[in-house]
């Protein structure tokens, strides 16, 4: 048991807290792409470290205009695959070598 005498439970806690900084960090948000949310709500989730997987409604190029190029020049990543948008923040990239 001496292995833990050093540990600090509340660093640990502390790193692991993902109220702030981190939100949506390891999340994956399962949504709609129709129109009838913010693009800016899109941003901020991929913002805050989020994957969005969206089942496309209507026009993908005229759904994602309010978002896409935003979520680019921050470093994500959007991949339309079979319906879906798939939507990733910049740690976090597409592999789609096993689409080949």
């Amino acid at each position: 048991m001496s292995d833990f005498d050093g540990l600090d439970l509340q660093s640990v806690e502390d790193e692991l807290d993902t109220d702030e900084d981190g939100a949506g960090a390891g999340r994956v948000v399962l949504g709609a792409l129709d129109g009838t949310t913010p693009p800016e709500e899109w941003v901020e989730a991929v913002g805050s470290g989020s994957v969005l997987v969206l089942d496309v409604e209507g026009d993908l190029n005229e759904l994602a205009a309010g978002f896409a190029r935003q979520v680019k020049e921050a470093g994500g990543e959007l991949m339309h695959f079979r319906g879906f948008l798939v939507v990733t923040p910049p740690e976090v990239d597409i592999d789609a070598t096993r689409l080949d």
